[in-house]
């Protein structure tokens, strides 16, 4: 299965490395520093590498790369989901999963991969399991384990290791019981340079904060759950329940988890929450112009936030020069990159900016206008559809407290000019 597992940043050095089955050499790599140099963007390095005897599966994940070393054939989806399982811990452990933080707190994460991996093989995967083999490191934990010598490490095995449910801890208490869930919904869309689709579709996620007392038998039904595709999830939930009459049966493990992951793909269905009226012009000689504007389209009444439009300029360019009605606008001369952060949308006062564009000289017109990459995000909408009608909970007598919550935003969302 896997034999070792490198971590390397966008520079290229190892940051940390670990071995199961027998130490691979550091030179294996170089394959992937190959890789790595030959692709403009961190985001452009194939997930999957094959080199003599071994493949070497990654993730990017903050400008670190996590680097499997694969030496039969795996299905390499189980590895990426099994990587990005190790982010999702490391964040879990400590907020964020950093090249900083790791490097501080090195002997706890070589402590969760020895746990989650028995001799190359994922063993114990589930944030509550391994915060009981492994406490979370705090400043007295630090000091004590410093001047005694111990670890982190538990000598007892978790409660849940050996039961059916191994993803739930037994005999949770809870003063307050809540079960909140939240439908991110990621929207991935190319508007052409008209303001039509060209391909839109949504790739959708329900994070749940379940803090329940007991061993709660959950069942969570939706009012369209026919519009889901491909969708996975959490080992907790019954697929056969699913399958037959499309609820979500599962008993919950306790915190915080991913339950469900699920894509849209019609273009009818999904509804695009924002446009952008663009007009951008070359003249050869005197440089160009451009005027932008940018406003709510589908929206259910609901405003959108935390806009930012993102254009990469041609090389000819040298420098842009904008003024705008709204948010603040910038120009790298070294990345050529035009920012223009916009913040929340106000439908009665659309946001724009204007301003000219200067050429190098003796450059000749751009063959190609570039593209706009949107960031944006719409709260209390699901650009789906989707709605959960209800939340119904056997096997505990008390009521516990229920919320959900909706927030459409953006993926890979591009506009052509």
């Amino acid at each position: 299965m896997i034999e070792s597992i490198f971590l390397i940043n966008g520079l290229g050095d190892i940051v940390m490395e670990k071995h199961w089955a027998s130490a691979i050499p550091r030179s294996i790599c170089d394959y992937f520093f190959d890789v790595q140099k030959s692709a403009s963007r961190p985001e452009d390095v194939p997930p999957v590498i094959p080199v003599p005897h071994n493949y070497l599966i990654n993730l990017l994940r903050n400008n670190l790369f996590f680097v499997a070393v694969i030496s039969s054939e795996v299905p390499p989806l189980f590895v990426i989901e099994f990587l990005q399982r190790v982010v999702h811990i490391i964040e879990e452990y400590f907020g964020e999963c950093k090249e900083s933080i790791i490097k501080e707190q090195h002997v706890v994460v070589y402590e969760l991969l020895d746990e989650m991996l028995d001799n190359g093989y994922p063993l114990a995967t589930e944030s509550n399991i391994l915060k009981e083999l492994i406490k979370p490191p705090n400043l007295f934990r630090t000091i004590t384990n410093t001047v005694t010598g111990k670890s982190n490490v538990s000598s007892i095995l978790p409660s849940g290791q050996l039961s059916n449910v191994p993803w739930r801890r037994a005999d949770v208490k809870y003063a307050n019981n809540e079960a909140y869930f939240d439908v991110v919904e990621e929207v991935d869309a190319i508007i052409d340079k008209m303001g039509g689709t060209v391909m839109a579709e949504i790739h959708g996620y329900i994070d749940c904060c379940i803090r329940l007392s007991g061993n709660p038998d959950l069942t969570l039904s939706f009012i369209n759950p026919r519009l889901c595709d491909d969708v996975s999830f959490h080992p907790c939930v019954r697929f056969k329940k699913w399958e037959a009459e499309r609820v979500l049966s599962f008993v919950p493990p306790d915190g915080n988890f991913t339950l469900m992951s699920y894509h849209v793909a019609s273009n009818n269905i999904v509804a695009i929450p924002i446009y952008v009226k663009h007009n951008i012009i070359f003249r050869e000689g005197t440089g160009g112009k451009m005027d932008l504007t940018v406003g709510p389209r589908t929206t259910m009444g609901k405003t959108v936030e935390n806009v930012v439009l993102e254009i990469t300029m041609p090389k000819s360019v040298l420098n842009c020069t904008l003024t705008v009605t709204q948010g603040r606008a910038s120009f790298d001369s070294v990345t050529r990159v035009l920012l223009w952060d916009i913040g929340k949308i106000d439908p009665t006062k659309l946001p724009g900016c204007k301003g000219s564009i200067a050429l190098q000289s003796g450059a000749t017109i751009p063959s190609s206008n570039p593209v706009i990459n949107v960031r944006f995000c719409v709260n209390q909408l699901a650009a789906s559809g989707l709605k959960v009608n209800r939340l119904d909970m056997y096997g505990e007598r008390y009521k516990p407290f229920k919320g959900v919550k909706y927030i459409t935003k953006a993926g890979q969302f591009q506009v052509r000019l």
